[in-house]
């Protein structure tokens, strides 16, 4: 079976967050299994130059977007064995970053025609389009609008996967005939209208053939009001469409025993103990192994639950631990961290960049990982927690509540700590607990270590899932 993989980003070329590291490590997982997957991208500017040099030049094309006609060049790369292609408009895409920008909507519905028109030009006829996000959420109603006649395409089918519902992509209804040629039926009918404007993403989930989220929770979350970002009752009609696989992770990539880029591979917590010391060198904290070190690797935003953690943070500070964070984000929050730096210069080490090395170091050597996130999709950060060992402290909302398991101080079930209700003190209680249980009872606190070190997160069952699906469509 052949599958496209239609995104705005992809690991190692461009990645802005977790939907980079799925569609870098899923087609691998996927192409393992038996599936044929290329993936197909923007050519942004900022695409190392070590990668454009190595690009094969297949054609240029003309699109049309909405009355106008606009140059598309396709170039491939090979990847591990994935076919990479790149779609390429200096125009739209030769600027610094991905996103972000006043024309996002004529961007990416360029992407999303040219991906389209640029099918008959690939290696392989899809026989599915798997299209991730809002960037690519008009690539469904694109072929059923202009392509459904045509003998090429009449039997490729589409998949959306929702990574982030908060995300939508939502435009002036003018898009519809300035941009995507598309008629009022369209907008009507349950479609692409969204409180007066156009939304992306609702279209993908209006017109794919199946709709998949990256969770179980997320995907039942969603369709209440709370999760659902005003698509609640839209995602309810659609219930039985929808399924929910949770992400995996790179498990050979980010493996302890092996990684280069922390400060000395490991397997048991002995060698995590030498990485914890690395790291309060490294971060200029005092080094002792007795003090539990606790880290945040994350954008600094509302919806990772960083208010609960600032509101209870004196206290948390109180325990006699130490903390450290990694990231970039709302400026609110970077000078909270700054500010709590510098009262607890022996405490507190604020780390506000992100860099990829420096976060393989912090999951290595911390001992607790906080993600009390308002609401997670899946969430990578405690999967890569658990791989180094470092026991998650997370809210029950979606992948978080799929993947940890609280711990049971009556049976020592369970591989983190978890509390239910988005309140800062509940965060504050489980804390309290996961630090007593470090400080007074090592032992019970070395098996939850490691149990957490020999759970799969590997992209295979989810892979498995994946292609169950692609089947059942094309069946």
């Amino acid at each position: 079976m052949n599958v496209l993989f239609a995104a705005s980003e992809c690991a190692p070329f461009v990645k802005t967050g977790g939907l980079g590291d799925v569609i870098g490590a899923l087609p691998l997982s996927l192409n393992k299994e038996g599936a044929n997957v290329s993936v197909i991208l923007p050519k942004y500017g900022d695409l190392s130059q070590h990668y454009k040099d190595q690009m094969q030049w297949i054609k240029s094309i003309e699109v049309p977007v909405g009355w106008r006609s606009k140059f598309c060049g396709i170039e491939t790369y090979d990847y591990q064995g994935i076919t990479v292609y790149f779609l390429d408009n200096e125009y739209y895409f030769k600027r610094h970053g991905s996103y972000g920008f006043g024309d996002d909507g004529e961007r990416f519905a360029f992407f999303s025609r040219a991906v389209l028109e640029a099918l008959p030009y690939l290696k392989d006829q899809p026989d599915l389009i798997h299209c991730h996000d809002w960037q690519t959420g008009l690539i469904p109603v694109l072929l059923k609008a202009h392509y459904d006649k045509h003998p090429y395409y009449e039997n490729i089918k589409t998949v959306f996967t929702i990574h982030n519902l908060r995300y939508q992509g939502v435009y002036s209804k003018s898009v519809l005939s300035d941009l995507l040629d598309l008629s009022e039926l369209y907008y009507h009918m349950d479609g692409l209208e969204f409180y007066g404007n156009v939304s992306y993403l609702k279209a993908g989930l209006a017109y794919a053939d199946c709709i998949t989220t990256v969770s179980k929770t997320y995907a039942a979350e969603i369709q209440t009001p709370y999760y659902g970002e005003n698509l609640d009752g839209f995602l309810r009609k659609k219930g039985t469409k929808l399924h929910g696989i949770v992400n995996g992770i790179d498990d050979f990539s980010y493996n302890p025993e092996r990684d280069e880029q922390i400060f000395l591979p490991y397997e048991d917590s002995e060698g995590k103990a030498v990485n914890k010391k690395h790291l309060q060198e490294l971060l200029g904290l005092p080094v002792r192994d007795d003090i539990p070190l606790i880290s945040i690797v994350t954008r600094l935003v509302d919806q990772k639950g960083i208010d609960l953690i600032l509101h209870i943070f004196h206290e948390m500070i109180g325990l006699n631990v130490q903390f450290v964070v990694l990231g970039t984000g709302d400026q609110r929050y970077e000078d909270s961290f700054r500010y709590f730096m510098d009262i607890y210069p022996e405490k507190v080490s604020a780390q506000l960049y992100f860099d990829e090395t420096m976060a393989r170091k912090i999951y290595a050597g911390s001992d607790m990982f906080l993600m009390p996130s308002a609401f997670e999709p899946c969430g990578i950060g405690q999967l890569l927690a658990f791989r180094y060992g470092t026991l998650p402290i997370v809210r029950e909302t979606g992948g978080l509540k799929d993947t940890v398991i609280p711990y049971n101080q009556f049976t020592g079930e369970g591989n983190g700590f978890s509390f239910a209700n988005y309140n800062a003190h509940e965060l504050l209680h489980t804390i309290e607990q996961a630090v007593a249980l470090y400080r007074f009872e090592p032992k019970k606190w070395g098996k939850l270590v490691s149990r957490a070190m020999e759970l799969n997160f590997s992209w295979t069952a989810s892979s498995q899932q994946y292609l169950a699906l692609y089947k059942e469509l094309k069946d």
